[in-house]
């Protein structure tokens, strides 16, 4: 068997993965111990987050032609690449929580919702809470108003009530 022959199945594995993508995330890993990356690794799972590692020359080919196409420029030295389709930034908080603890481990640049952000950007995002947490708080802020209005009218008639 060719040796090109062997490296379609896994352009095409990567092609799959993010065909539909919410984001891809190119990571540095290097520099991890076996402890860190497995911690790492299933918190990803856990999260829905597709993390592996592959040959830059096949990340390269899957590449070509989608969104992810200007993560072809930063393809240099050792690279894993982290894809969710179903949260937008989940790759991007967890390796970022990690990073904290291993310096080596980096955030590169990334595709998120079809646009692309280099290391600055990717950074940015990694500060913005998960859409639960948003939505939590835009709850919350959206009943703090009417409780306040209901412990008012409910004084108002204790007080009428005494009176």
């Amino acid at each position: 068997m060719a040796k090109v022959e062997q490296k379609k199945p896994i352009v095409a594995e990567i092609s799959e993965h993010i065909k539909d993508a919410q984001s891809v995330v190119l990571v540095t890993y290097s520099g991890i111990n076996v402890e860190q990356d497995t911690a790492l690794r299933k918190e990803m799972r856990e999260a829905g987050v597709v993390y592996k590692v592959y040959k830059n020359t096949m990340m390269n080919f899957a590449f070509k032609g989608t969104d992810c196409e200007p993560l072809t420029n930063h393809l240099e030295g050792p690279n894993a690449v982290a894809i969710c389709k179903t949260d937008a930034t989940a790759p991007i908080r967890i390796v970022a929580k990690y990073a904290k603890t291993v310096p080596s481990l980096k955030l590169i640049a990334g595709v998120v919702e079809g646009g692309y952000y280099d290391e600055k950007g990717i950074q940015a995002l990694a500060d913005v809470p998960s859409r639960e947490v948003l939505l939590g708080r835009l709850l919350g802020s959206m009943q703090s108003p009417i409780a306040n209005f209901a412990r008012v009218i409910k004084q108002i008639a204790e007080k009428e009530a005494e009176a």
